[in-house]
Order: structure tokens, then sequence, then C-alpha cells
């Protein structure tokens, strides 16, 4: 199945190789990130290629603060799809007025708060 995510804008994410070229590593680290949780993605678009939510990685790799709202919401039993609208969902009550902008401006506890009481 194709990802149909309308939370995250078209132009918004990355392809694998992107993440490579963006981080400067390897094509095995970018799929490493993948398979340990420390980044997740969709398959999208007409060659089903693996993509990546552009504000999960930073050109030093993945964000930090994701792995642990990641296993979290995972443990609660949500696919990757609906941890990635989790995250990109408005809400008002959070910085930045979503739980991957207000990750990205450093809340992380608040967020993996929330997450825990969603995913539980």
């Amino acid at each position: 199945m194709v990802s149909d995510i309308d939370v995250v804008p078209d132009d918004a994410w990355l392809t694998v190789p992107a993440i490579v070229e963006l981080t400067g590593r390897s094509l095995q680290t970018v799929r490493r990130w993948l398979q340990d949780r420390e980044l997740v993605g969709v398959r999208r678009g007409p060659n089903r290629a693996v993509m990546v939510p552009a504000l999960f990685v930073t050109e030093e790799g993945p964000l930090p603060a994701l792995r642990g709202t990641i296993v979290v919401l995972t443990d609660g039993g949500m696919a990757d799809e609906e941890i990635i609208r989790w995250l990109y969902d408005p809400d008002e009550t959070l910085v930045g007025g979503s739980a991957i902008a207000s990750l990205r401006a450093g809340s992380k506890s608040e967020v993996r708060r929330r997450a825990q009481e969603h995913a539980f």
C-alpha cells in the first residue's frame, strides 16, 4: 500500500538517498536508522520508495528526541503511518503547534508524556 498521509506536505519528504546526501552518512547507516527505529518512514509515490518526513532528520542524522517517542508509540500499537500522523497532527497546546515541532524546539518530556497517554 502506498501511503496517503496528508498531514505532511508532498515536498516535505526525503527519500533514503536524499537522507544519505543530507547527512553524509552511508546508505547502510540510513537503513540501520530505519531498522533500529531511530526514523520511521512509509512507502510513497509511484515507485513506492521509502520516504521519511524531512523534519525527522537533521544534517547530523535522526532528530535525537525522536527515537524514544517512536518507541513509546510503537509499544502502544501504532503503525509507522499512524506515528507520523500523530507527530504532525495540529495541537496548539504544544510548542510549535504539533508534536514534531515541539520535539524540534526541545520539549521532549511533554511530547513523551502525551505519547504515553495516547499509546496506553
